[in-house]
């Protein structure tokens, strides 16, 4: 791949870089791509255009508006020099819309000593304008990386304190201004200490949205996987029913013509493997007719509760660890009868496989119900949740593990958002005697309205 040679280049997006996966997460989750690029070039270029009008407009409204004789001729130059560079990023933008992070760094750190050159030739932090050193910052902070902004604002401070040693003077009517030098200070300070909390703030918010943004494409992409894996169980079932008809006449008649055929006949042998062909597809159709058990289907669209905890369990069972169902009714209201919703399948599953893989020796399902409520309790003997992430619990890209195996913690936040989908509220905690346990509370309505 060709790459632009000039220093304001046009970004690349590299290669996918796969998040990994939560506590529980097994390989097969799929997982929402990374890419290096968070802004388009446009956005840039058009945030330089309203740059460069603000700045034109200003001088000249200083200069003849108000009659101040500012250097005319170095600060339109330095305009001048801001629109070429908009000028060459439109005639490349056709290969590139999307800057990588160093190369929209390099852009914001371009406006930042244009800016700073503007100021420098125009009184420097006397300058009110000298606010509009923010504003490159606070564009970073939005979507670049925590290097780039580190890099970013400590050019700005560079430039601020260079702003605040020396500058030409602005050209007021009865002579130059001259501050007392603690309020000098004090504006430098203000400005510095301005440039540094904005920054952050403003990192740490973009950041956590996109978090946020990246755990709900995950969980879009596992949800999306689910409803084609229900979907195919549904097709496999479809074709046992109309296949199984045409395969038992086919069936029928060679039966027929085995018994009419000599078993000299040179036909013999075919036919017997005609059976013997056509017995082995019944037996896959019988397969495939089961398979709705496990994987989805319509026949069995709608489960009991315990049922379609086993169906959610059934990719993770291990033969290691005992895993045991307990169905218990409170009065005499019967056992709900529940969709087998994606979304459940695919939320209790996480669930289900991160009590199975901490656990030592044994994993507890106790499921109640009256007419209120419907309540899924995980129990697991393990290690259960880290206390300094237990309340945390439930946010994208928290790991129980992430210390040592490095893994930031998207299956919690996937199976919560999803059950939450149907309704549930979900509750993580740590049992007395050790184990983690978690609380999948339904309301009793809402969960069959759902199944309906």
């Amino acid at each position: 791949m060709s790459e632009f040679t000039l220093p304001f280049g046009l970004g690349r997006i590299p290669a996918a870089d796969w998040m990994p996966w939560s506590r529980s997460v097994s390989t097969h989750h799929p997982q929402p791509l990374q890419i290096d690029g968070r802004v388009t070039l446009r956005t840039l270029i058009l945030i330089r255009w309203v740059a460069i009008t603000g700045q034109t407009i200003a001088i000249l409204t200083v200069r003849f508006g108000l009659g101040l004789a500012l250097p005319l001729g170095p600060m339109l130059a330095a305009i001048g020099a801001s629109v070429a560079l908009n000028g060459l990023a439109l005639a490349q933008r056709g290969a590139r819309p999307r800057l990588s992070d160093r190369d929209a760094a390099l852009y914001l750190g371009y406006d930042t000593l244009q800016l700073s050159l503007l100021l420098f030739l125009s009184g420097g932090l006397q300058n009110p304008f000298a606010l509009l050193m923010l504003s490159p910052l606070t564009v970073a902070a939005a979507i670049l990386t925590r290097r780039s902004v580190i890099v970013l604002t400590s050019l700005a401070v560079v430039c601020l304190t260079a702003l605040s040693l020396w500058s030409f003077p602005l050209p007021w009517p009865d002579g130059p201004l001259t501050l007392p030098p603690l309020f000098a200070i004090g504006i430098w300070i203000a400005l510095t200490l301005s440039a540094v909390f904005i920054t952050a703030y403003v990192w740490s918010v973009a950041r956590e949205a996109r978090r946020i943004s990246d755990a709900l494409a995950a969980s879009q992409i596992a949800l999306s996987r689910e409803q084609k894996l229900s979907a195919l169980g549904a097709l496999a079932a479809a074709a046992a029913h109309e296949l199984g008809t045409p395969l038992g006449t086919i069936a029928l008649v060679a039966k027929e013509l085995s018994r009419e055929i000599p078993k000299d006949s040179p036909f013999a042998e075919d036919i017997a493997l005609l059976q013997s062909q056509s017995g082995r597809c019944r037996q896959i159709l019988a397969d495939l007719a089961r398979k709705p058990e496990t994987e989805g289907g319509e026949p069995y669209d709608r489960l009991t509760l315990g049922a379609l905890i086993d169906a959610a369990a059934g990719a993770y069972r291990n033969n290691d660890i005992a895993f045991n169902v307990t169905v218990e009714q409170s009065g005499s209201d019967t056992e709900p009868m529940i969709r087998r919703s994606p979304e459940i399948i695919h939320g209790l599953g996480n669930l289900l496989a991160n009590a199975i893989q901490f656990a030592r020796t044994w994993v507890d399902v106790c499921v109640t119900w009256d007419g209120e409520a419907v309540v899924v309790t995980v129990i697991d003997d393990g290690p259960g949740f880290p206390a300094t992430v237990l309340n945390r619990l439930g946010e994208p890209y928290i790991s129980t593990r992430a210390e040592t195996t490095g893994h930031m913690g998207l299956g919690i936040f996937i199976a919560q958002t999803l059950l939450e989908r149907t309704g549930a509220e979900v509750a993580f905690s740590n049992n007395h005697s050790g184990g983690a346990q978690v609380v999948v509370r339904w309301s009793r309505p809402i969960l069959e309205w759902n199944a309906g």
